[in-house]
């Protein structure tokens, strides 16, 4: 019998597992090896950036956008605001509150707080009021805007009280002058976006960024055109007004006064936008902001985590036309149909739709405006 040679297959299995554990220490020693790339060609690296969902900069911005009203012997004044700073103090112009004797705002979340003025422009037309208990709720400011022509462009505001209003458009001219009303309007943006009674003072807010680059203040009487006064042009005169002003120098009304001083017919409104604006926010998600428009006593029935749980797997809701009167406690009763559709917990892909039976009940706790009571039936 021949014998087979081994040799040759244990040399060759020897020199493969040498270069294996050759080949293994040079990555290892590789691998660790930071890369230095000294290629002039090579030095750059661009990510495509995502633009801000339009809904989230809406909703995000109408936290911080105000409603101002203000009384004097003749009639009730109403314009917007902004807050921009961490003591609470709100960018508007001069215009709308110059001829006032009392100043209040309201919230997004139907809250009402007395205001003062801190500063007031003489030629520009810009203004700034102070509300302590809105501290730390500011909008972004662009400090140095680069505009031009064809930027879209978000327009928020109250016109003709009905609050938090939202116009889209462009900027449609820069570096505008003209004078109005005693005022100097220089280098403003001309936008697409209408302004009207009651948007003076309201945000102009970038498309892009979700960030304010200017006061809308006039608009063309058909509406259809409108000027912002951009934040660069007059931020180091708010800054000035601000940092100079303190508390102790201001004049507040009381909150007491101011709601005393309203009608039913205020009161309903009020309160249906505060309803209108927990369901909005239950629909995108926000539910810290819904939350805080319960009353004391439904937040002790339930925590946040539990309030959150009852609505988290909710994918859409829509109600119907809100129905309220007031009652005898001095509250309004209103009642509404929802109609939601929700996630199946135990199986992602299959969606239940629910229609509910929603009965609010709105009323002063700690003279601000809260859900106090809320019974739901299913249908």
């Amino acid at each position: 019998m021949k014998k087979i040679d081994l040799k040759p297959v244990i040399l060759s299995a020897l020199l493969l597992f040498t270069a294996f554990i050759i080949a293994f220490s040079l990555y290892q020693k590789w691998s660790g090896t930071e890369l230095a790339i000294n290629n002039p060609a090579i030095t750059k690296v661009t990510t495509e950036s995502k633009q801000l969902d339009l809904k989230t900069i809406i909703h995000e911005a109408e936290k911080s956008v105000i409603q101002i009203e203000g009384q004097n012997d003749f009639n009730t004044i109403t314009g917007s605001g902004f807050l921009f700073n961490d003591k609470g103090d709100i960018i508007t112009n001069a215009h709308v509150i110059r001829d006032a004797d009392v100043l209040y705002v309201r919230t997004a979340n139907a809250q009402i707080y007395p205001a003062a003025v801190v500063g007031v422009g003489e030629e520009k037309d810009v203004a700034v009021i102070r509300v302590p208990q809105l501290a730390d709720q500011n909008l972004n400011v662009e400090e140095n805007s680069t505009v031009e022509i064809g930027d879209e462009v978000i327009a928020l505001g109250s016109p003709h009280g009905f609050q938090n209003t939202v116009t889209l458009g462009i900027i449609s001219g820069t570096d505008r002058n003209f004078s109005v009303d005693g005022f100097d309007y220089e280098n403003v943006y001309q936008i697409s976006a209408q302004i009207t009674h009651g948007n003076s003072g309201g945000p102009l807010i970038d498309r892009e960024t979700g960030k304010v680059i200017g006061i809308n203040s006039v608009g063309t009487e058909d509406g259809l055109i409108g000027f912002s006064i951009p934040m660069n042009e007059v931020l180091s005169d708010i800054n000035k007004w601000s940092n100079e002003m303190q508390n102790t120098q201001l004049d507040f009304t009381t909150t007491a006064d101011i709601i005393r001083s309203q009608n039913d017919e205020q009161f309903v409104q009020d309160a249906e936008y505060l309803i209108e604006y927990f369901l909005d926010s239950v629909n995108i998600r926000d539910y810290i902001n819904a939350y805080s428009l319960l009353g004391s006593n439904l937040q002790t029935e339930n925590t946040y985590a539990e309030f959150r749980e009852a609505y988290i797997n909710i994918v859409n809701l829509s109600y119907s036309e809100l129905e309220s009167k007031p009652t005898e406690n001095d509250q309004i009763s209103t009642s509404t149909t929802l109609k939601i559709e929700r996630k199946n917990q135990k199986k992602d892909t299959k969606k239940e739709l629910k229609s509910l039976k929603l009965n609010f009940l709105v009323g002063y706790e700690n003279d601000q405006l809260k859900i106090v009571d809320l019974k739901k039936t299913e249908l």
